[in-house]
């Protein structure tokens, strides 16, 4: 009974031993899972884009106004190209001297000179001009006027012998261009008086204004 009792005291010694010891070891594992797992870390964040500065379009640049040189060839080129060929007002040659502010047409019956520096940009006209009579027809033209400005003088022509005409005005220039050929150029009538404005300010004659502009307001719109 002796043994009996201490083999059973024995077992149960030993089983709570073993018990305790599956337990500790059951929380000592538990106890890892909780404290050695590492945390989980945060989802890094990107960093904001650097805001793009606000698009500007390209701003174009000015084009560079035509020399005085480079007026006169435009127009030279044009008397030239479009010129009459009736054996009357045919423009033979176009000189310009840039000293004088002269343009210089050579025609059939003699040369005439245009003081562009005496002319008004204000007053340009267009209008077809018919040279032919009853008895030779002649095609029709496009003649550009300028006049002068008051008291000055337009343009001095002379004849073949180196005489004056007599009977030309003298407060108003003309040129001729052959209306059949002006017509196959778009928008000559306006390249050419553009032309001439611009020259004839350069060489010192009046600037163009707008005589007959609308009354703005202070914000700059024509008053109703």
């Amino acid at each position: 009974m002796a043994c009996l009792c201490a083999a059973s005291l024995l077992f149960g010694l030993n089983g709570c031993f073993l018990q305790n010891a599956w337990n500790a070891a059951v929380k000592q594992l538990e106890g890892t899972d909780q404290t050695e797992q590492p945390e989980k870390s945060a989802q890094p964040t990107r960093p904001a884009k650097a805001a793009r500065p606000a698009s500007h379009a390209k701003i174009a640049e000015p084009v560079p106004e035509p020399t005085e040189q480079e007026l006169a060839e435009y127009v030279r080129g044009k008397l030239l190209g479009l010129s009459p060929s009736d054996g009357f007002n045919d423009n033979l040659d176009v000189r310009f001297d840039p000293a004088s502010g002269t343009l210089t047409v050579i025609q059939p019956q003699g040369r005439c000179d245009h003081y562009l520096g005496s002319l008004d940009a204000n007053n340009l006209t267009w209008d077809i001009f018919d040279p032919g009579d009853t008895h030779n027809g002649r095609e029709e033209l496009l003649r550009l006027t300028i006049t002068s400005v008051s008291g000055k003088t337009a343009r001095a022509c002379i004849d073949k012998k180196g005489q004056p005409e007599e009977g030309t005005s003298t407060n108003r220039i003309r040129m001729l261009f052959l209306l059949a050929k002006s017509e196959e150029i778009s928008g000559f009538e306006k390249n050419m008086a553009t032309a001439m404005r611009k020259l004839i300010v350069q060489t010192g004659g009046a600037q163009e204004k707008e005589i007959f502009a609308e009354p703005k307001d202070k914000t700059g719109h024509a008053k109703k």
